[in-house]
C-alpha cells in the first residue's frame, strides 16, 4: 500500500501526540478537577482546530505544495484534500460520541468537575484503539482489495441504521454491557472523588467512575467499527488516515464541553450523519466503477452537516426525542425518582 508516511514523518507526528498529551495532562493536574466554561472549552476547541490545520499546511509545504514540480505539487495538494476531508467526517462522527457521552454521565450523573479526567482516559484509550485498527484495516485492504466492499456495505447499513434509530431515546437500563457489568461487579452507589474503586462496609467496590470509564472504552470501540472504515473511503493511505483520526480525536474533550449545553440545538444531526455514512458506503462500493472526487465528498460531507444543523435550529425538537428538553431517558429517571418519593 503506498504512503506518504516515512520514518522521519512518523516520528515527527508521534512525538506531537506525546507532547499535546502531555501538556493537556498537565494543564489538567495543574487545575485539578473543575468544571469547564464554555469559555475554556472554546478556546481550547479552536487551539485544536487551529494546530490540525497547522499541521495539514506544514505537510503540504513539505510534500511540495510550492514546488514548482507538477507531480509534488500535485501529491501535496491531494494529500492535504485527504487529510481535511478525512478530519471533517471524523470530526462529524465525533459529535454522535458526545452525545453518548452526555447520555452516559447525564445517566449515572457525572459531577461536572470530574468529566474531564474521564473524558481524557477515554481519549488516550481511543487513540490506542484507532491505531491499531487502522494499521489491521490497511494490511487487509493490501492483502484483500474485496475488503473493501466490506466495509462499504457495512457503512451503507449502518446509516440506514443510525436514520431510523434518529430521534429515538436510548435506554441505558437495557443495554447489555452495562447489565453484565451489574451482575459480574460490586458497585458502590455513591461517588468517592476521582477515584476509580471504593470501600463500602470493608467491602472493596468499584465506583460509578469507574463503571463509566468501562462504558466509554466500549463506546470508543463501536464507534471506530463505523469511523474506521469512513476514512478508508478516503483515503487508503495509513498516514493520513491515522493523523486525520488522531488530530480529530485529541479535540474531542473540548469539542464535548462545547457542544454539551446545545446539544438540544442539533436534534436533527444524526440524520445529517446517517446520510454522510450512505454517501461514502455508497462510494467504497463503486471504487471500482466510479472513483468519486475527494472534492466531491468534502463538499457533500460539509453542506450535508450545514444543513442539518441549520435545520435543527429552525425546526424545535419533539418532546421525548433525543436531544430535546428531556435527553437520554432523564424523563424516565425523574418519573421514577418522583414515585420512589426522592
Amino acid at each position: 500500500m503506498i504512503s506518504i508516511g516515512t520514518p522521519l514523518l512518523w516520528s515527527l507526528f508521534a512525538v506531537f501526540v506525546l507532547v499535546a498529551l502531555a501538556i493537556d495532562f498537565f494543564a489538567m493536574n495543574r487545575q485539578g478537577a473543575h468544571a469547564v466554561s464554555m469559555r475554556e472549552a472554546g478556546v481550547w476547541s479552536l487551539i485544536w482546530v487551529a494546530v490540525s490545520f497547522v499541521f495539514v499546511g506544514w505537510l503540504w509545504w513539505y510534500l511540495g505544495g510550492t514546488s514548482t514540480d507538477e507531480a509534488a505539487s500535485a501529491l501535496a495538494d491531494a494529500k492535504a484534500l485527504e487529510f481535511v476531508t478525512g478530519y471533517l467526517v471524523e470530526k462529524a462522527l465525533a459529535v454522535d460520541n458526545i452525545f453518548v457521552f452526555l447520555m452516559l454521565f447525564t445517566y449515572f450523573a457525572v459531577p461536572a468537575e470530574f468529566q474531564k479526567r474521564v473524558l481524557m482516559i477515554g481519549i488516550i484509550g481511543a487513540l490506542v484503539l484507532r491505531a491499531v485498527m487502522i494499521l489491521v484495516g490497511a494490511w487487509l485492504i493490501s492483502q484483500f482489495h474485496w475488503v473493501m466492499y466490506v466495509f462499504g456495505a457495512f457503512l451503507v447499513f449502518t446509516g440506514i441504521k443510525m436514520w431510523w434509530a434518529a430521534g429515538q431515546e436510548p435506554d441505558l437500563d437495557s443495554n447489555p454491557a452495562l447489565r453484565w457489568i451489574n451482575r459480574h461487579m460490586k458497585i458502590s452507589p455513591r461517588y468517592d472523588g476521582e477515584r476509580f474503586f471504593t470501600m463500602e462496609n470493608g467491602v472493596r467496590m468499584a465506583t460509578p467512575l469507574f463503571v463509566v470509564i468501562l462504558l466509554i472504552g466500549i463506546v470508543d470501540v463501536v464507534f471506530a467499527v463505523d469511523s474506521i472504515p469512513a476514512i478508508f473511503a478516503i483515503t487508503t493511505d495509513p498516514f493520513i488516515v491515522l493523523t486525520s483520526n488522531v488530530f480529530a480525536i485529541l479535540g474531542l474533550r473540548a469539542m464535548y464541553f462545547l457542544l454539551a449545553g446545545m446539544h438540544e440545538r442539533f436534534h436533527l444531526l444524526s440524520y445529517g450523519l446517517a446520510v454522510v455514512l450512505v454517501f461514502i458506503g455508497t462510494k467504497m462500493l463503486l471504487i471500482d466503477v466510479y472513483k468519486i472526487p475527494i472534492v466531491w465528498s468534502l463538499g457533500f460531507t460539509v453542506t450535508t452537516l450545514a444543513v442539518t444543523m441549520l435545520l435543527s435550529l429552525r425546526i424545535p425538537a419533539r418532546p421525548g426525542e433525543a436531544g430535546s428538553a428531556y435527553p437520554f431517558g432523564a424523563k424516565k429517571r425523574e418519573a421514577q425518582a418522583a414515585q420512589e418519593g426522592r
